[in-house]
């Protein structure tokens, strides 16, 4: 399998603060790759430099063999390298199908593809009502329709599952694993929802004061012990 996204060496630093410290990263096309570790370990930051929010203090990062580092977001996105948020903030004065329309043409894409996204996402239904009407669950999906609506070809996914019930978290892990395997998408995730990063990854890379500790497949990752350590604790051993 080719290589889809990969990173060398980024670091970002806030005055004092090394917030990511040297992480290197390799995602490979079709394969979803899970970020985990505690609040404040680097994920979101890391996050935020590979969609060109942040520029990185050093370090390089490529969508295949093509270097994205130092472009703007919105170059990246149109690239294919696109990002969710944790706290989703979707339009509130657009109704879903606005909300996924601007997202494509944004990118320089069919507007065709928000509404193809909508339907991808199981909104298409609800498409005239506005993102008040959804509940937390709905609206995450929302601004997993609005990602898929920019085409990408790697779909940066912060914590999509998190807060919201098990049924909706198992209907969310689904629609991930669709957009691997239905639209030949390749994925990065951080999650807290250990189920569903556990049952979607093929790879697992765990960050810690911004730093990687460990790496490998989930069973693998579940015992080693800097990771138990640091962030699964004694109950995830097995």
């Amino acid at each position: 399998m080719s290589v889809a996204l990969r990173a060398e060496g980024l670091s970002k630093r806030f005055g004092g603060l090394k917030a990511v410290d040297g992480v290197k990263l390799q995602l490979r096309e079709g394969e979803i790759l899970g970020l985990i570790g505690p609040n404040g370990a680097g994920k979101s930051t890391l996050f935020s430099m590979l969609a060109g929010s942040l520029p990185p203090t050093s370090g390089r990062f490529f969508l295949g063999e093509r270097e994205l580092t130092g472009l703007p977001a919105f170059r990246i996105a149109r690239a294919g390298v696109v990002r969710t948020h944790q706290i989703v903030r979707p339009f509130a004065m657009l109704t879903l199908i606005e909300n996924v329309t601007v997202a494509a043409v944004s990118c320089g894409r069919d507007p065709d593809l928000g509404r193809k996204a909508l339907e991808f996402a199981g909104l298409f239904d609800r498409r005239r009502e506005f993102p008040q009407r959804l509940t937390l669950a709905g609206r995450k999906r929302l601004e997993m329709a609005r990602a898929l609506a920019t085409a990408p070809k790697v779909l940066l996914l912060d914590e999509v599952v998190a807060g919201v019930n098990p049924a909706e978290a198992q209907e969310m892990t689904r629609l991930i694993r669709r957009a691997r395997d239905e639209l030949g998408i390749s994925i990065v995730m951080t999650e807290h929802v250990m189920p569903a990063v556990m049952s979607l990854a093929n790879h697992l890379l765990v960050l810690d004061a911004g730093k990687l500790i460990a790496e490998g497949s989930p069973e693998q990752i579940v015992r080693d012990p800097s990771v138990i350590a640091a962030y699964l604790g004694k109950a995830h051993a097995t």
